[in-house]
């Protein structure tokens, strides 16, 4: 693909003063001693060899993979190098530097998501201005006659598999987050027009481009097509597709295309993957032909793809056998180590692209022409992807096939968002802000746990395919003028749950921010009933006044030393409620309580919302992060063996 830098290596912008802490070497993630080595060798790098580094999807790729890994584990250094990649960019107004929106690239398009997260997370509306110019661009980007997005202005009538992964990523993901479901029709077809166009019936691989008006030098004269099947633009198209799934609404007609489409895709990955190597050639097909060789970012897109649509119930669990082979195989082919803690790859083809200047023919020596590097930008963020997706898969699956239901009637705050729509907020999966819930729901998801709100009233029609319910926070008035309370149809729907084998969590708060009296009546039919006060109150950034020391021998936090939760109600506590962590002061801060088959656990204090958990705040000595991932495999060892809820 087209690079605005000559060395696409130098494509990576990053203005992060420091790296992640490498102590653990040899024995931490490959993710992170990629990211580490990204970390360094990129840290200050504004210019190259007298070049200015500009926007470029190089860039955007690896910081995906550095937003994966921020996610998996609450470090925050990671999310602070991408937010400092971006500000690079992105001025106070909104506007990007050195973009420009009438070359109508799509390749432009990719960093789009960071912005995305970036807006999320922190709620600066620049970031979000920045990402709508990329909206607009899409937008006005000129099409084929059938609507499918032309790679650039300067290739008129092309079809690149490439700009599949540049484009609709972003597209579906600011469309889910301005509520513009009309968009989901456009980036279905893009995906079925590119497969219609450039899929090879025999074999099922897909050609690289395609020409509708069939000038170009490269297009076969009856199908437009370009001449060979390249890895990276196949694995482009695989990325795109599992990434797309993500924000497409699940009751869309055409979800069920792009899954049939993505089947027939990871069939092809599946028939091409070198059987000694494990991993794929730079042309998928012609493993015999020399010189071609093995390339690492094709295979890592690959082994992404395929292990994340396994995760996600894309694909079939088969073609984890089929990731993994390929994952050994690239550690094997590509990966070497860089020094402690710190990792290569090598093996990346820097470009390989159709038409331009120098024209490319696509040819297979033009193919083999292109120079192979170490630690290259694209191949390097699809292994940090890769890699992540590697290490979440060993994460035991403690939840596999259960339910965990947040509660969204009792806590049913509202405000609008950037577009004007009316939107839950406070404590929610899908928030990704201070106070949503977000990590705790990666977490959760990340040992097989399916994630489900409950917008209603809880009864026992739909709380019994719930293993897990939790109830955060309810509203009192000053938070939302008709707040639903706890009552006793209620209470008995819950605790009759709870006998039969539930897991109830509830998060209170300090008094005076939450909806005590009706709370106490459903909490103390388990023994539990938190007390109107507020203790570990802090004073600005004195963080220690927070802390919260847990003893060696917790049931709970078997990994974490300390935590911080701040202005929380105490319990008051008697049979069958068990004190499992006291403060300094000998008062129960969480208690735990069995009724019939079933478990609760209390606190007064949502304390595991992003704000002290995504690593952004609070000193590393609190251990907020690895307290939720204690706290969510002890749920999971809660439930009842054989329930299938």
């Amino acid at each position: 693909m087209m690079n605005y830098l000559k060395f696409t290596a130098v494509c990576l912008v990053t203005t992060f003063a420091g790296t992640v802490n490498v102590s653990r070497a040899q024995t931490q993630p490959l993710s992170e001693q990629m990211s580490a080595t990204v970390m360094d060798i990129w840290k200050d790098s504004l210019s190259m060899g007298g070049n200015p580094v500009r926007w470029s999807y190089d860039q955007g790729v690896i910081l995906e993979g550095i937003d994966a890994v921020w996610r998996r584990t609450g470090n925050a250094d990671y999310f602070r190098y991408m937010q400092k990649s971006m500000d690079h960019f992105v001025t106070a107004d909104g506007n990007i530097r050195t973009y420009t929106q009438d070359s109508h690239n799509i390749d432009n398009i990719k960093n789009g998501r960071s912005l995305l997260t970036l807006y999320k997370v922190t709620g600066q509306q620049k970031y979000f201005k920045a990402a709508t110019i990329l909206w607009e661009q899409l937008k006005t980007q000129p099409r084929t006659k059938e609507g499918g997005f032309w790679h650039k202005k300067i290739y008129p009538n092309q079809m690149w598999l490439d700009g599949l992964y540049m484009g609709e990523p972003f597209y579906a993901e600011y469309a889910a987050l301005i509520k513009d479901e009309k968009a989901f029709d456009d980036i279905a077809n893009q995906f079925i027009y590119m497969e219609n166009h450039s899929r090879d019936a025999k074999t099922g691989l897909m050609y690289h481009g395609w020409d509708e008006s069939k000038e170009q030098q490269w297009a076969d004269p009856k199908t437009g097509t370009s001449p060979h099947f390249w890895g990276r633009a196949m694995g482009w198209y695989a990325m795109a597709l599992v990434d797309v799934l993500d924000n497409f609404p699940e009751t869309h007609p055409k979800r069920k295309e792009l899954l049939a489409i993505l089947s027939r895709v990871a069939k092809a990955a599946k028939d091409y993957q070198d059987p000694k190597s494990g991993v794929w050639y730079d042309i998928l097909n012609l493993p015999d032909r020399k010189p071609n060789y093995l390339e690492s970012s094709a295979s890592a897109m690959f082994v992404y793809a395929l292990q994340k649509g396994v995760r996600k119930g894309y694909l079939p669990l088969s073609y984890a056998a089929v990731a993994k082979k390929g994952y050994e195989g690239m550690k094997k082919e590509f990966v070497e180590q860089r020094s402690a803690g710190k990792i290569n790859l090598k093996g990346t083809v820097t470009v390989s692209g159709l038409g331009g200047k120098p024209y490319r023919d696509g040819s297979f020596d033009y193919y083999m022409r292109e120079k192979v590097i170490t630690n290259d930008g694209k191949g390097v963020g699809a292994f940090i992807l890769a890699a992540n997706e590697m290490e979440l898969a060993e994460i035991p699956k403690k939840g596999m096939g259960k339910t965990v239901m947040l509660d969204y009637f009792f806590n049913s705050e509202t405000k609008k968002d950037q577009s004007g729509n009316e939107i839950q907020w406070h404590y929610k999966w899908e928030e990704m802000s201070n106070g949503g819930f977000s990590l705790w729901g990666e977490i959760f998801t990340q040992r097989g746990f399916k994630l489900k709100s409950l917008p209603v009233a809880p009864t026992a029609a739909n709380l019994k395919d719930a293993s897990v319910y939790i109830i955060v926070d309810p509203d009192i008035e000053k938070e939302n003028p008709k707040p639903n309370f706890i009552g006793a149809a209620h209470i008995a729907a819950i605790t009759d749950w709870v006998k039969a084998g539930g897991v109830l969590v509830i998060m209170a708060n300090d008094t005076g921010n939450v909806e005590l009296d009706h709370l106490n009546e459903l909490s103390s039919k388990f023994g539990i009933s938190f007390n109107k006060d507020s203790k570990n109150r802090v004073t600005g950034s004195k963080f220690e006044m927070g802390s919260l020391m847990i003893p060696a021998s917790n049931a709970i936090f078997k990994n974490t030393k300390q935590i911080y939760v701040k202005e929380y109600s105490t319990l008051a506590l008697k049979a069958p409620a068990k004190s499992v962590l006291q403060d300094k002061e000998g008062n129960a801060v969480m208690a735990v309580a069995k009724l019939g088959k079933g478990t609760v656990y209390a606190i007064g204090d949502p304390w595991l919302y992003d704000e002290y958990t995504d690593g952004r705040k609070i000193p590393a000595e609190f251990e907020n992060f690895q307290a939720a991932v204690d706290l969510t495999n002890w749920i999971a060892a809660q439930i009842p063996a054989g329930s299938k809820k």
